[in-house]
């Protein structure tokens, strides 16, 4: 038996329509309909109820239906007997990698400033560089950070990643650990964040990093909130050190209303939507997991708790 605990945009009957065409005799309870829990052995979960998946006594998977997994980790509460699986799903990959080359586009292309020249009535062109001559930075290089700066790279731009942890891509410069960081930092015209969150990933985006990176560059966050100093960020973009910032996560959501970015001149504000679950095409990795677990089959990917990922 199957828990469906879901915060985000599709509805239980479309999860469970889109489950069945792989699992047709599949039984999902759909929160807070928990009937006897001592039925439910998976459970596909987003932000849950602090103490829901500890209460029940079967639970053998729980699946994030979300990129990440730091709601699950981060909560006291959540089993840590019971393994975590990733969602993997192709499309939500492209979907980030759309948003980021349009975000990146945006930012090469002047936008900001030919929006602000449009406001005040100014006819003017301005310089404008070559996508060789623009350095892209990418935060990340697993799943959404690798497509991303392949596909970024085939524009044409200047791309290198960072990780935590050695990586190597055929055509993107790799920077890894704290010192590469740093030395991404400063070949950085735009820098892009895709990292999961973890202790060592939260706050990354800071006044040390933004002094790093050339004056007058720009960033782009697509990951979660808790990865930027909102404050660091204000001041960077009042001094002039950063010119502009995209952001798509945020530390509270939705953004409050007096928020000072959703005024900023020099900040895009979008309401988490770079990459959203869609169950028709996430279905058939959630679908595989479940029948792995029935058949007593190695699950697929599961997350490693100490590396928060």
């Amino acid at each position: 038996m199957v828990l469906l605990y879901r915060s985000q945009s599709d509805p239980p009957e479309l999860w469970l329509s889109e489950l069945r065409k792989f699992i047709p005799d599949l039984e999902m309870r759909v929160f807070p309909e928990l009937g006897d829990i001592r039925d439910i052995d998976a459970a596909l979960v987003w932000r849950p109820q602090p103490g829901l998946l500890a209460s029940l006594p079967n639970l053998k998977l729980i699946v994030s239906l979300g990129a990440g997994v730091d709601h699950l980790l981060a909560d006291a509460t959540t089993p840590p007997h019971v393994p975590i699986a990733r969602l993997v799903d192709p499309y939500m990959t492209e979907a980030m990698s759309e948003y980021v080359l349009t975000q990146v586009l945006r930012l090469h292309r002047q936008d900001f400033a030919y929006r602000a020249q449009q406001g005040e009535r100014v006819w003017r062109e301005l310089l404008q560089p070559n996508a060789f001559e623009r350095r892209v930075g990418v935060l990340g290089l697993g799943e959404l950070g690798s497509d991303a700066a392949r596909k970024l790279a085939v524009l044409g731009f200047k791309v290198a990643g960072w990780s935590r942890r050695e990586r190597r891509l055929p055509g993107i410069e790799s920077f890894h650990g704290s010192h590469g960081l740093m030395a991404l930092a400063r070949r950085s015209d735009i820098l892009v964040c895709l990292l999961p969150l973890t202790r060592e990933t939260a706050s990354i985006l800071d006044a040390r990093l933004f002094a790093a990176m050339p004056k007058g560059s720009a960033i782009i966050n697509a990951a979660r909130g808790q990865h930027l100093v909102e404050a660091d960020l204000l001041a960077a973009l009042e001094s002039g050190q950063l010119s502009a910032a995209v952001l798509d996560v945020f530390e509270q959501e939705p953004l409050p209303r007096e928020h000072p970015f959703w005024r900023h001149p020099k900040v895009i504000v979008t309401p988490h939507a770079a990459a959203a679950t869609h169950a028709p095409t996430a279905a058939a990795g959630v679908a595989e997991n479940l029948r792995r677990l029935r058949a007593g089959r190695p699950l697929i990917n599961l997350v490693d708790p100490a590396s928060g990922y």
